[in-house]
């Protein structure tokens, strides 16, 4: 019989705080007295995670555990939890004991109430400002603008959706704090309450100013796939009439300079080298844009995940 909810943690190197995090997970899902399953999916630990986590699969009969062959990332380590969960109703939460398992049957109300996404969203977040704040919320800004899904917290662990909504999405890079933007070109319900957010009391973050590029990449990749895969001519041709415009324009400048003032037009290399930058800008974009449809062809023709696992506990 398959579970009505199944919870999602990844985690990395999270032997000081792992042991709590799941067993309050744990204690808090069974006071609600519904069926469950727990999956942890070590992401590559190199500490004494795995070890601790497999004790627990011994002790708990609602635990089951994925290690995977190294550290893939957060989006691969959520795609392999999503793809071996049975429940009705999946919810993901971070393993560094930042988010607070109190908040899930929340996140599970508003669900039974019909929506079929519910974001968490930390308000009053404990995290260093400069490093994390500041970064998250510009992330958010973008995302928001790019998407037009306005969502104050995109980033947020803690989500809950429906198990028909999250297995058809298909994750690669850092696409997991993009989950509610595609939910929601798909035409999902989405809500976003706030939640508890906890200080951080072992271990040190894994994020860094890395990040934001990395999304920002994989923010435009997923415009481009939501609105142009289908008509790419439209996204490559206004720039490329904004470049033609802007050639002509250069062309006419040259032309004026030369009879007006009399200026050499082979010695005006600013306007050469502008329109030379723009096109290889151009052209660097659009080899990346069809890198990614290589890649995602090549990973669904094959049915190839983006991760490797290395052990299970808990499957049959």
């Amino acid at each position: 019989m398959a579970e009505e909810v199944s919870i999602v943690i990844p985690v990395f190197n999270e032997e000081a705080v792992i042991k709590e995090i799941i067993e309050e997970t744990i204690e808090v899902v069974r006071r609600r007295n519904i069926s469950f399953e727990l999956l942890v999916i070590d992401d590559g630990s190199t500490d004494d995670t795995w070890r601790i986590v497999k004790e627990l699969a011994g002790i708990y009969p609602e635990i089951k555990a994925i290690r995977l062959g190294r550290n893939f990332g957060q989006t691969p380590a959520l795609s392999a939890g999503f793809s071996r969960t049975q429940g009705k109703i999946i919810v993901s939460m971070d393993g560094d004991g930042q988010n607070d398992p109190n908040d899930i049957p929340r996140l599970l109300e508003k669900i039974e109430e019909g929506y079929d996404l519910v974001n968490g969203w930390r308000k009053k977040r404990k995290d260093p400002l400069f490093s994390r704040k500041i970064p998250s919320r510009i992330a958010n800004y973008l995302i928001g603008r790019f998407t037009g899904l306005k969502l104050k917290d995109f980033g947020c662990g803690l989500k809950a959706y429906r198990s028909e909504l999250i297995k058809q999405l298909n994750l690669y890079g850092e696409m997991h704090r993009l989950i509610p933007a595609l939910a929601y070109w798909s035409g999902a319900r989405i809500l976003e309450i706030e939640v508890n957010h906890r200080p951080r009391r072992a271990g040190y973050s894994k994020y860094n100013f890395n990040r934001i590029f990395r999304v920002l990449f994989d923010l435009l990749t997923v415009k481009f796939f939501a609105g142009y895969f289908t008509r790419p001519l439209h996204f490559f041709g206004l720039p490329g009439i904004i470049l033609i415009i802007l050639s002509l324009g250069s062309f006419l400048a040259m032309v004026l300079m030369k009879f007006l003032q009399g200026v050499d037009m082979t010695g005006n290399p600013l306007l050469i080298l502008g329109t030379l930058l723009m096109i290889v800008g151009i052209q660097l974009i659009a080899m990346g844009l069809l890198g990614e449809i290589s890649i995602r062809i090549y990973f669904e023709t094959q049915n190839k995940p983006t991760y490797v696992i290395k052990e299970e506990i808990g499957f049959e």
